[in-house]
């Protein structure tokens, strides 16, 4: 019988990262670490089991033995072959490259068959003064983008805004972005690791040679249109049992929503799709058919779209995610 399953994280190590994601309870190894991939199927990071009797399998291979038990019935096909969604902590100690990604079109044809790539980020910590690129500034066409990269002056096209704990930032695949110093977040996502730099502030790795940047294909895929808003605004709904529901983003590839409890938040995994649960602050112990475990703050929690009725009591802050 399948249950919640906590993954073993595969740690990255980009030349951007530090030491803030010990603030979440990680068990970090030695050295800089940039992301923590809490819930991925990735080939690029797939995580294994770290609870009950399923430890150490991958979650490919558990989508592989378990398919719609596991993913739901309301998914598509395409979800039996490849976990949809990928949850990752991100430490920006240093400012990440200027980036974009692509949409699923443009993937299957120039990425050997690759989701594209939309994303969402809730911040969990910022730094006084801390900023990100969001979109280009009002304005700038193709061509004006195109001649600042020819011309060394990419900076001058970016819509630079100030990011602070809490803020909630919505990516879909085309818009150029970048995450600034001394902010850590979480990030939801398609399961894709197609990403296109545009501008990497002409730094070097460690053997000191500059990362590649992909301009002719970010060119392809930048929407040039005017920027989507930012923010989040939508409306809390209280369940009458200390539990407080605020959807932050939903799109065709996911649904995201924050979870302040103290009391309980109860759920119904009736089969027709998963969810992913993760703990940003507190703690909590959750009940669930056949039996119960403490969810700790850091924790990423994947709830099989079989398990059934379950219930989290404690103090905490949450986001849950599923498919629409």
């Amino acid at each position: 019988m399948l249950y919640p399953l906590l993954f073993i994280p595969a740690m990255k190590d980009y030349l951007w990262g530090g030491r803030g994601l010990l603030k979440m309870g990680k068990t970090l190894p030695e050295g800089i670490i940039a992301e923590s991939w809490e819930i991925s199927g990735h080939p690029d990071g797939p995580g294994k089991v770290a609870n009950g009797s399923l430890a150490g399998r991958t979650l490919p291979d558990l989508l592989s033995e378990y398919g719609r038990s596991l993913v739901g019935s309301a998914l598509p096909e395409s979800a039996l072959t490849m976990f949809p969604l990928l949850v990752k902590f991100i430490d920006a100690n240093d400012r990440l490259s200027v980036q974009v990604h692509p949409d699923d079109q443009y993937a299957r044809v120039h990425e050997n068959g690759s989701l594209g790539k939309t994303e969402m980020w809730v911040v969990l910590d910022a730094k006084p003064g801390a900023k990100l690129v969001y979109g280009l500034k009002p304005g700038v066409s193709k061509e004006q983008f195109a001649r600042a990269v020819t011309e060394g002056s990419i900076a001058s096209c970016l819509n630079e805004i100030p990011a602070r704990k809490g803020d909630v930032f919505d990516i879909p695949a085309g818009l150029v972005h970048a995450i600034g110093s001394g902010l850590m977040m979480v990030e939801i996502q398609q399961n894709s690791n197609a990403t296109y730099r545009v501008y990497d502030y002409d730094r070097v790795d460690a053997s000191g040679m500059r990362r590649p940047l992909h301009i002719g294909k970010a060119i392809d895929v930048i929407d040039f249109s005017p920027l989507p808003e930012a923010g989040c605004a939508a409306v809390p709904v209280e369940n009458g049992q200390g539990a407080t529901q605020t959807t932050l983003v939903a799109n065709r590839y996911f649904v995201v929503e924050r979870c302040e409890v103290d009391g309980t938040l109860c759920g119904e995994a009736d089969g027709s799709r998963f969810e992913l649960i993760i703990l940003l602050e507190g703690n909590a112990r959750m009940t669930y058919p056949g039996g119960e475990m403490p969810v700790r703050m850091g924790d990423s929690l994947l709830i099989p779209a079989e398990l059934g009725s379950y219930c989290m009591r404690g103090t905490f802050s949450a986001l849950r995610s599923w498919v629409p």
